[in-house]
């Protein structure tokens, strides 16, 4: 059991609602959140703090994801194929994570963070104008395959998905920041769901402190996409440096130097 005491539930409150406004600009949410439930309840069973989250964050996402689908027009139907393999590459690599270590990603996930980081500051205009170049079945094609491959790295492991979806979709499909951060946060539901068909089932959702943390989520992600939509794909590519900047820190310390 976790010890729900008032100043933990305070805590996780403030990080629940920090994490939903940063992750519905962006993305990277969980660098705030799943910290603050891993040092505020060290002796809990790790699968129960991730289910916690999750149940807590698919509620910003989707309100963030209901939002941006008001104000910013999406191929909805190319995007079916992506979510639902992002749904199915999920729950594989859900699956996995109990026969592959985590420690072989943890190395690696800086380095990744950090090119992605150098090529976005190299690429300035990258993402600032909505251009998509393929064929609607060539960008259903990528985008499916974008959802299948990120979706698994959520499942598997996870850090930095929200980030990593935007990067693609703006580097593969010619997408600005702003309509890649909506997609993103329909790819994004559809791993938390899937992930969530795994924690609920066996246990693994402290919903005592999961349903306030869900409440203080969207009030933080209704935040982060008003600030999102009022100023636009420049505003969304700034957060998106100091947000894989941010993980870069965190994931190359976890990594390399605790």
């Amino acid at each position: 059991m976790l010890d729900l005491n008032p100043l933990n539930i305070g805590l996780m409150l403030i990080a629940s609602a920090s994490a939903g406004l940063v992750d519905a600009i962006v993305g990277g949410g969980g660098l705030i959140i799943v910290p603050s439930l891993f040092g505020l309840f060290p002796q809990a069973v790790p699968a129960t703090l991730l289910g916690t989250n999750k149940a807590a964050s698919i509620w910003g996402t989707g309100w963030a994801a209901w939002q941006y689908a008001k104000k910013v027009t999406l191929p909805s139907s190319r995007l079916m194929g992506a979510i639902v393999a992002a749904m199915v590459g999920g729950l594989i690599g859900a699956w996995l994570a109990t026969l592959v270590p985590a420690s072989r990603f943890r190395a690696a996930l800086p380095i990744v963070l950090t090119a992605v980081w150098l090529y976005t500051l190299w690429r300035k205009d990258m993402g600032r104008h909505h251009a998509p170049h393929w064929s609607p079945q060539t960008e259903t094609l990528l985008a499916t395959g974008i959802g299948a491959g990120i979706g698994f790295y959520d499942g598997i492991f996870g850090p930095g998905t929200g980030s990593f979806f935007v990067f693609a979709l703006v580097r593969v499909l010619g997408w600005d920041f702003l309509h890649a951060s909506a997609g993103a946060k329909r790819l994004n539901f559809a791993t938390n769901v899937a992930a969530l068909a795994w924690f609920i089932p066996h246990g693994h959702v402290v919903w005592a402190l999961s349903l306030p943390m869900a409440v203080a989520n969207v009030a933080g992600s209704a935040v982060g996409t008003r600030l999102a939509l009022r100023h636009g794909a420049g505003f969304v590519r700034g957060a998106f440096l100091i947000v894989v900047g941010a993980l870069i820190l965190k994931t190359g310390w976890d990594a390399w130097l605790r």
